[in-house]
């Protein structure tokens, strides 16, 4: 049986869940999910991989449909509470999902396009209770989750995960960064991903710790919430210890030093997501005492490479491969790189997904003939740390025959004293192939002129065409919105 369930049975006493101002023992959550498990099945002995979608706020409700799902032996989809009608339609269509399980305040947006589909709508928080039947043995070889893609290339694809490569992926961080019964992890997340999923939620559960959970993200509900001294476990995305920085700074110091005192208590803090600006993890660090753990995953293979949870953790790296996981970094022509050379990342291990929801051919063309996946993120490795320059696809700029990282040139434009904000891009150039442009949102005076030559001197060790680098701004009026679409280039 599914390991989580066999660690809920022998916590049946210890909470679980906290959510809107109730706890909620492991006990509770098993009877819970399992009377849910009977009424999905409705007399069947299996719902034999059935995919089973669910709209649910996060919280107990989310866990219990979640655990039933499996328990019930269906195929958990779990689908983004804000997305619009036509988004939800795509993945339920894709999945060919034929149960929908919601939360009251989503019926009304999905009700009439179930009943026009024949699809069988749950409203989870009017469901009766069931009776509990006898559950099917589920195999971890079965599949357990979909997941879906961002859909940056193309139209989001659904991500196939077994039993078995949910519990690698949770092995593998449980290992490296020491979960515990003790832990006491706070979810700002959201749940139809795996940093939420599979991090957050299930790690803490699999090893006997508490998920608490907030209805929706304040800055000051979240230090509440710190001060409380319970939490012991954070992980969030970039942006969100961004606004958790910029909030701190308007506390009045007495303030500040509780939640300064409070965050020193922690074990871990995590982030990931999306690239972590040095500038951010410098300045959570002078806040809280903590250097943020940074990682790499995706949703085809949970984390993969992660900082240490002891040693040293680098500003600008993701760190080093996970137990359980294998990494490479190959040319374009498949062959390994040498040391310090750019290369694409491959990963091999337990954790890597199954397949591409009923698309062989997209399956395929992800995936070495002796099956490596290819990430399509391209990285460095610099005395064992792997360090990211972008997905090749978007942030990887061919410009006069170099490969230039996007997200590097970024990372040295936010230390100018002057710039907020910016995003690099590369546009087409019949000399040159690409040429490298930096939007930026400035938060003071900027002499475009100034800041090219800033930039060259900057960028000396770095491989870039410097003659070509152009600097973009975004006007913008006093309340910081931008007032013109068209950027003007200022050229050096």
């Amino acid at each position: 049986m599914l390991r989580i369930i066999e660690t809920a049975k022998i916590n049946k006493e210890k909470t679980a869940i906290i959510a809107n101002a109730t706890s909620f023992a492991f006990g509770f959550l098993l009877e819970q999910s399992q009377q849910f498990a009977a009424h999905l099945l409705a007399g069947e002995k299996d719902l034999d991989g059935a995919r089973i979608a669910f709209m649910v706020d996060p919280g107990f409700d989310y866990v219990k449909v979640q655990w039933g799902i499996w328990q019930a032996g269906g195929v958990a989809v779990p689908l983004c509470i804000t997305h619009p009608l036509p988004s939800l339609q795509y993945v339920l269509e894709d999945t060919g999902a034929q149960t929908l399980v919601v939360s009251s305040k989503y019926h009304d947006l999905v009700a009439a396009y179930a009943m026009e589909q024949s699809i069988r709508l749950i409203v989870v928080d009017k469901v009766p209770d069931f009776p509990l039947v006898n559950l099917p043995q589920v195999d971890a070889s079965r599949n357990a989750m979909i997941l879906y893609t961002s859909g940056t290339t193309n139209k989001p694809k659904g991500v196939v995960t077994t039993h078995a490569n949910i519990e690698a992926q949770v092995n593998s961080i449980s290992a490296a960064w020491k979960y515990s019964s003790t832990d006491h992890a706070l979810c700002v997340l959201p749940l139809h991903h795996v940093h939420g999923i599979i991090n957050v939620v299930s790690a803490t559960l699999w090893n006997g710790g508490t998920v608490e959970f907030i209805s929706s993200f304040s800055v000051e509900d979240i230090f509440f919430r710190f001060l409380k001294g319970n939490i012991n476990v954070f992980m969030a995305v970039p942006t969100i210890y961004f606004k958790l920085i910029a909030g701190w700074e308007l506390l009045d110091n007495t303030q500040q030093l509780q939640i300064r005192n409070a965050l020193k208590q922690f074990r871990l803090m995590v982030c990931g997501s999306a690239a972590l600006p040095v500038s951010v993890m410098e300045n959570w660090e002078k806040l809280s005492g903590h250097v943020l753990l940074e990682r790499y995953g995706m949703t085809e293979i949970g984390m993969g490479i992660s900082n240490p949870y002891e040693g040293e953790r680098r500003a600008g790296y993701i760190g080093k491969p996970l137990p359980g996981v294998t990494v490479r970094l190959v040319d374009d022509a498949m062959q390994l790189v040498e040391p310090g050379e750019p290369g694409e990342i491959h990963i091999k291990g337990e954790n890597v997904f199954k397949e591409y929801w009923n698309k062989p051919e997209a399956t395929a063309q992800e995936f070495t003939p002796d099956g490596w996946f290819k990430t399509g993120d391209v990285a460095v490795v610099e005395d064992g740390y792997y360090r990211i320059l972008g997905r090749s696809s978007v942030d990887i700029i061919k410009s006069g025959g170099y490969k230039l990282s996007a997200l590097e040139i970024e990372e040295v434009l936010r230390s100018y004293p002057n710039i907020a904000d910016c995003a690099v891009v590369g546009v087409p150039d019949d000399e040159w192939g690409e040429l490298v442009v930096a939007a930026v949102v400035p938060s003071g005076d900027l002499d475009p002129q100034v800041l090219n030559t800033w930039m060259r001197t900057q960028m000396a060790s770095y491989k870039t065409p410097r003659k070509y680098l152009l600097v973009d701004a975004l006007p913008r009026n006093a309340m910081g919105k931008v007032v013109k679409n068209e950027v003007k280039t200022m050229f050096q």
